[in-house]
């Protein structure tokens, strides 16, 4: 039972989930095992019991729920598998409910998914009154549903009304959010705990769950109550609407909730478990399961490794603008002084109160305090002298994307540097080792690619140059962490992998354009694949004038190169739309689409009459494949060259930096899933009918070893 411990003191037990073999705590089969052997015991020394406490051996944390690497398994087989599991736990987690004795969990930290259902199993739960504590049940981000009793629960507890947003959304709630809703009751620190739970077990309360109260009724009533009819009539087709059908979860949860409350409790907690297994071994849950393991071992990359333990106390940002704003942010938000340098004073004031407006918003809607928000801005140092970026031991440019310029303001920022300090440019697609040719030291030079806006997007790719030291990579990897972003490691090429692959997706938006074909269809079909905008609307908030700027400069690379550089018919549309037309994006207030004043964006009526042609139509479906193998197949090109270094890379990438389609768990799993000769064979059928940007290029033998 070493992932937990029983303890009777004073006629209280107390359950202490600590698995020593994990930063957190998870049901694994061991705490299965465990826990099992621990209800046995507590059933049996219950008369000589007052009450129980659970809690968790791990500072700042509950309890993280499934242990989904567990869960990472498909098929039939899985699934009966599966349900079994599921039951036996439900069956301990009720027998815990059911004690005759109170049964209190206290909080010190996250408790989300099935940490959460653990604390729906006690009579009562006290939580640590701390904005940055999360609860909750966010399982359909995963494709899944709260199968450990928290469904059924949450509709019991709530009504179906206020029940199915938190569960359809994955929600998460403050402690103080959740008092207000009645799961818990709040103390000020940890320390208060143990002694609240024990205050609360002297209370003698009856240990009886509102579910199991002699007449309970569901709060605002069945599905056959008319107010919640009517909610549920409209709920499939917003749910249809939501999802485009391509996420199993939200719909099972809406099932499952409505099944559930037209029956008796425990009848309600197997028609959970029948739907939690039906989803968790399905191709969609399972793909996602996979992209969250990607994730969380992205967040560890680099750990153990030269550079790590990397902390720069002092970091410069070149140029104030919207990137550079957000990069002050991300470091000011994390305790790290910043140097904010533009040209004139005045813009980089104007960069610093771009970023403590951030701040502001953030202490509007309660996750931040004033004085939180007020430090983060104290943080930023706002100046036109390179010589205020003295000491600094790590310097980002973030200026336009123009080589000559960027040459400058690495020129004038080196010199300053600290002595061991890393230089790095957020460019987007200049090669890196070009750019650190102007560098003094080549091995300290490196490429951070942020994503806008920087506050809300996770992923940093971090990019090799020939001569950039694995020490600085290292680095990189430490200083993502420390800032909060998920990494990925590329090799360095012109746009790189994320820059690279959304060119793909947006050029074949223009290219449908081009075609002749409506734009409506166009971005429908687009977030029927699941994108979550659609190329056009995408090209325009980009920067249709940035697109002509990057093509003029690859133009310049190829003739450099002694090549001649053809644009794709995308890329001719879009040069056209700036050069002809003059819509070169939102920030000019006309682009693909109208951005009137008085009314939301509208797609611009003259694109039908200057690139429509008559009658021309598509399948949607066939649409959608374009823009998914059409990304999916740069994947593999740049996993072939070796641009990318790892399929986990090219799955956290491409969802999280270019908005790849989260159902299919990334690009590389969208590959790996069908088999790569699957995929091959129907790129060159796409090839066949809309040209040979779709052929596969010829693998070399040793590509897998990247995948």
């Amino acid at each position: 039972m070493s992932v937990l411990q029983l303890e009777i003191t004073d006629r209280i037990a107390t359950l202490t989930f600590d698995d020593p073999s994990a930063r957190v705590n998870t049901m694994t089969e061991a705490w299965k095992q465990a826990f099992h052997a621990a209800i046995d015991r507590l059933a049996e020394a219950a008369p000589e019991l007052d009450g129980v406490i659970l809690r968790s051996g791990k500072p700042g944390h509950f309890f993280a729920g499934a242990d989904l690497k567990s869960m990472f398994r498909p098929g039939p087989e899985a699934a009966r598998r599966f349900f079994a599991e599921i039951e036996a736990i439900k069956h301990d987690l009720r027998r815990l409910e059911r004690l005759p004795v109170p049964v209190v969990a206290v909080i010190n930290g996250a408790a989300l998914g099935g940490g959460l259902e653990l604390a729906l199993s006690c009579h009562h739960s006290i939580c640590v009154n701390d904005p940055k504590i999360r609860l909750g049940l966010p399982e359909v981000t995963l494709g899944l549903l709260p199968g450990a009793g928290g469904l059924t629960k949450f509709v019991r507890l709530f009504g179906l009304k206020e029940a199915l947003p938190l569960l359809l959304e994955g929600r998460t709630l403050t402690p103080a959010e959740a008092a207000q809703r009645g799961l818990v009751s709040l103390v000020d620190e940890a320390a208060s705990l143990l002694p609240a739970a024990r205050a609360w077990i002297a209370g003698r309360p009856e240990p009886v769950q509102p579910w199991d109260r002699k007449g309970y009724a569901i709060p605002g009533g069945g599905p056959a109550n008319p107010a919640v009819a009517q909610m549920l009539a409209l709920a499939p087709a917003m749910l249809r609407e939501k999802t485009q059908g391509r996420y199993p979860a939200p719909e099972a949860i809406l099932a499952c909730a409505v099944d559930g409350a037209s029956v008796g409790f425990d009848a309600a907690l197997r028609i959970e478990s029948r739907y939690i297994a039906q989803l968790a071994t399905g191709p969609v849950a399972q793909a996602m399961i996979g992209l969250f393991l990607d994730r969380t071992a992205a967040k560890s990359a680099g750990r153990g490794g030269p550079g790590d333990g990397y902390a720069p106390r002092k970091v410069g940002i070149l140029g104030a603008g919207m990137m550079g704003a957000g990069i002050a942010h991300a470091n000011a938000a994390r305790g790290i002084a910043c140097v904010l340098k533009d040209v004139a004073r005045e813009k980089a004031e104007a960069g610093r109160a771009r970023a403590a407006s951030v701040a502001a918003r953030q202490a509007a809607r309660g996750k931040l305090s004033e004085a939180e928000a007020a430090a983060l801005r104290d943080r930023i140092a706002a100046t036109a002298d390179a010589a205020d970026l003295a000491g600094c031991d790590l310097v980002i440019e973030a200026v336009f994307e123009d080589p000559a310029l960027k040459a400058r303001v690495i020129a004038e920022a080196a010199p300053h540097l600290a002595p061991d300090g890393v230089f790095a440019s957020n460019t987007s697609t200049l090669p890196i080792t070009d750019l650190a040719r102007i560098f003094p030291d080549p091995s300290r030079f490196i490429g951070l690619h942020f994503f806008s806006p920087v506050d809300r997007m996770e992923l940093l790719e971090i990019i090799r140059g020939r001569a950039t030291s694995e020490e600085t990579v290292g680095k990189a990897l430490a200083y993502a962490r420390l800032i909060g972003k998920t990494p990925i490691v590329v090799n360095d090429s012109r746009g790189f992998y994320t820059s690279r692959t959304f060119g793909t997706f947006v050029m074949e938006g223009a290219t449908m354009l081009a075609e002749g074909l409506p734009a409506p269809l166009i971005e429908r079909a687009a977030m029927m694949a699941g994108m979550p905008v659609g190329p056009l609307a995408v090209l325009d908030e980009t920067s249709l004038a940035l697109s002509v700027h990057v093509l003029d400069a690859t133009r310049a690379a190829a003739e450099a190169e002694g090549r001649t550089y053809r644009p794709s018919a995308g890329e001719a549309l879009v040069e056209r739309m700036v050069r002809e037309l003059d819509r070169p994006g939102r920030a000019a207030g006309r682009g693909f689409y109208d951005y009137p004043k008085d009314g939301p964006k509208r797609l611009w009526p003259g694109l039908a009459a200057t690139f429509g042609r008559a009658g021309a139509t598509a399948d949607v479906a066939e649409l959608g494949d374009r823009f998914l193998y059409r990304q999916a197949l740069e994947t593999l090109r740049c996993l072939a060259e070796g641009v990318l270094t790892s399929g986990r890379d090219a799955n956290v990438g491409s969802v999280l930096g270019i908005g790849f389609p989260a159902w299919t768990g990334g690009a590389w799993r969208f590959i790996e899933s069908q088999g790569v000769p699957a995929f091959l064979a129907r790129c060159r059928m796409l090839a066949e009918r809309n040209g040979e940007r779709f052929t596969p290029p010829d693998l070399p033998n040793d590509w897998r070893a990247a995948a």
